[in-house]
């Protein structure tokens, strides 16, 4: 029991450690002059006049001695460009010296074709696309480079379908290799807009599902059973209908395609595709916990790879140890690892597998977990030993922390405290490194990723312009032929087109200015009736009031009444001619009429009318006479009727330039109970006013494009009423 504290006192004052020099590093951010050089590569010689950078920040340029310093931080990012070889980036870890090795740009890399033949440059296109398949694995940037350059035009010379259809395929055939699936899809697009190919649909279809657009693929590979397919082509639609069922998890659906691709397959002796299946039918059974079906297969596949070559049977053997694994068979498990790390051996450095697991230090390291399932710790050691020089060697910093992690946790297993604290120590260092490596990669994959999709613009302005041209060409060479051959019937035809034009625009002209002549006209008579109408109203409406004067033998009262009524009706009667006139003078009306109005009924209301001292009146135009039926309305129907006395507001306001708003606001007893209190003989007649305004209103707004905007609303709890009125300048 003291030991396992000592043990776990050392392991938590390791992780304080490790957490301390953590911060430290991303806490450290000091600027320090760092001095360095840039020497080529191949001859060590220095290169002067090199183009140094930090990202965002300093810059600087190399001396004759290929020497630089420069201000910077760690974890700065620093960009050597020149033209005299190809872009470096270096990540800034110390202050120590940095010498940057550089390999020189060599001119025989892209061809320049500018001056070639039509038939040379033809040719040439093939050897840019044999140059792009090259490199396609080793250096995608200079691969697309070669794409672009076979697509770029040239003198007598445009790529014909068939070769864009090969250029684009070629460029998807490199987004998949370096992960970019969903570059893959569009180029594989743009090559089947070009032309047609069951080859082509077969990669497109895979590259949705390595996309996981598994619903395309499917769809696509189902449509491609439609089509007449060689035998082999059928073999790759049931394999890849089975890969992506098997990556939805629908076992049964994948385990049926990989058995019809492996019948397809065994009926033409295709003996690589026999072995990959009877492996993948294997996987997939092994994983639907079928494990006795799972071995039958399996074993299959191990024989057939046996028979094709050592580094198809080292990859095989790796599949069939993890399936081993699972189901915890160790002893088979760690047989055919011994065999496969003998085999690598004997391969050497020409395999290059694409399993990462296919390596000395991962083939170690499996070995070593079997043994731990197996409790054997001292077997596991030396497996674990190798596993972790190896991974050094490789500079494989995953394993060797997996690895390290491994040994420190068997040796505390056994008791071996010390050992324990030690490769634990080495693990919190692998750790460190490793997080490091992982930034500089995330930093590289993001501007590799930019880069890519550069050149992938590139490519595609390329093909526009490309069409762009062609158009333009044919369109010009159309045009002048068409001119030549039929100059002058064209001259005729248009000649009769453009006369019966003119005279079928004339015409809807005339005929347009005659409807709209006489509907200005309808509406002008009927804005004259409606006014003739309304001051007949308005008048009757006032003598009423006179009436109530003299029945009440008020005659001092109803001569001051007749004689503002006098000053009113000489105000209407100047405007009644008019469709509008200024603002100013509606308000005078306006307050003329409230006055009159307020006058006999002084113990009902009280009354405000407030103006926008913004407001130009004059600039501003009314129809005569629109307000007064309102607050008629207001007073008549709303405020004489209520017991206490009310207040009727009246407000003019500004809201822009071109737009005013008119409120008239009363708290009387409401339009509904208004319209209890009428009589039966009230009910039976019409209102005038308000008729002849809503009237008027619509045929001007008909008129002048919606000039006037009204809007009535009642109070709170049903109590008075408010109308706004929006009135527009033009």
């Amino acid at each position: 029991m003291n030991g396992l504290r000592i043990y776990f006192c050392i392991i938590f004052s390791l992780f304080l450690m490790q957490a301390f020099s953590q911060t430290k590093r991303l806490l450290n951010n000091d600027v320090f002059l760092l001095k360095g050089e840039v020497v080529d590569d191949e001859t060590s010689l220095p290169i002067p006049k090199v183009n140094v950078e930090i990202l965002g920040g300093q810059y600087t340029t190399t001396d004759s001695g290929g020497r630089f310093s420069i201000n910077a931080k760690i974890g700065d990012e620093l960009v050597f460009k020149s033209d005299k070889f190809i872009t470096v980036y270096h990540t800034v870890l110390d202050n120590d010296f940095v010498t940057v090795r550089v390999l020189r740009a060599k001119n025989e890399d892209l061809l320049d074709l500018s001056e070639q033949s039509q038939n040379q440059a033809q040719n040439i296109f093939n050897v840019y696309l044999d140059s792009a398949r090259f490199y396609l694995k080793s250096d995608a940037e200079k691969s697309i480079a070669f794409v672009t350059k076979s697509l770029e035009p040239k003198k007598d010379f445009s790529p014909s379908n068939t070769q864009k259809s090969q250029a684009f395929e070629t460029l998807g055939d490199i987004n998949i290799e370096w992960g970019q699936t969903d570059l893959a899809i569009d180029n594989y697009k743009q090559s089947l807009g070009n032309r047609n190919s069951i080859k082509v649909n077969i990669k497109l279809a895979s590259a949705y599902s390595k996309n996981k657009n598994y619903q395309e693929s499917i769809s696509l590979y189902e449509k491609l059973l439609r089509n007449k397919l060689s035998s082999y082509q059928k073999v790759q639609v049931f394999e890849g209908l089975g890969d992506t069922y098997a990556l939805i998890n629908e076992d049964a659906k994948s385990i049926f395609n990989y058995q019809k691709a492996l019948d397809f397959a065994k009926e033409n002796k295709f003996a690589p595709k026999i072995t990959d299946l009877n492996s993948k039918i294997g996987k997939a059974y092994a994983k639907s916990g079928a494990a006795t079906v799972a071995e039958g297969y399996f074993e299959n596949s191990l024989k057939l790879a046996k028979r094709e070559n050592k580094g198809r049977a080292v990859s095989e053997k790796n599949k069939v140890a993890d399936f081993y694994n699972q189901n915890r068979e160790f002893d088979k498990e760690i047989e055919l690892r011994e065999e496969t790390l003998i085999e690598m051996e004997s391969l050497g450095n020409t395999a290059k597998p694409e399993d990462e697991a296919l390596t000395p230090q991962r083939q170690n390291y499996k070995i070593a977990n079997a043994f731990v399932a197996q409790e054997k710790y001292q077997d596991a050691i030396p497996y674990l030993q190798k596993s972790i020089a190896e991974a050094d060697a490789k500079e494989d910093l995953v394993v060797k922390k997996d690895a390290t992690r491994k040994l420190s946790e068997i040796y505390r297993d056994i008791g071996e405290f010390d050992k324990a604290t030690e490769s634990y120590q080495r693990y919190v260092e692998v750790v460190d490194e490793l997080y490091i490596k992982k930034e500089q990669e995330i930093s590289q994959a993001a501007r590799f990723s930019k880069e890519i999709a550069l050149k992938q613009m590139r490519i595609a302005s390329l093909e526009n312009e490309r069409k762009l041209n062609e158009s333009r060409y044919k369109l010009a060479f159309q045009n002048q032929e068409l001119i030549e051959t039929n100059n002058k019937t064209q001259k005729w035809i248009i000649g009769s087109l453009i006369a019966v034009a003119l005279l079928l625009l004339f015409a809807a002209f005339t005929q347009f200015k005659n409807v709209r002549q006489q509907k200005y006209a309808n509406n002008l008579l009927a804005l004259k009736s409606l006014r003739s109408q309304m001051n007949p109203h308005f008048i009757f409406n006032a003598l009423n009031s006179v009436n109530s004067f003299i029945a009440g033998n008020d005659e001092r009262a109803a001569n001051r009444y007749l004689s503002e009524f006098s000053l009113l009706m000489r105000s209407v009667l100047e405007n009644s001619e008019e469709d509008f006139i200024p603002l100013e003078k509606e308000i005078e009306l306006l307050q003329l009429y409230v006055k009159l109005e307020h006058f006999r009924f002084k113990d009902k209301f009280e009354y405000s009318i407030e103006i926008d001292e913004k407001i130009n009146q004059q600039k501003f135009v009314i129809p005569p006479m629109l307000l007064q039926p309102y607050v008629e309305n207001a007073v008549w129907h709303g405020l004489r009727y209520k017991e206490e006395k009310g207040f009727l507001k009246i407000v003019f306001k500004e809201m822009d330039s071109e737009t005013i708003k008119i409120t008239i606001t009363d708290d009387g007893i409401g339009r509904e109970k208004s319209k209890e209190l009428k009589t039966e003989n009230q009910k039976k007649q019409k209102s005038k006013g308000m008729g002849n305004i809503q009237k008027r209103i619509a045929i001007l707004n008909d008129m002048y494009k919606d000039k006037i905007d009204v809007h009535i609303a009642d109070g709170p709890n049903g109590t008075g009423t408010q109308v706004s009125l929006i009135l527009k300048k033009d």
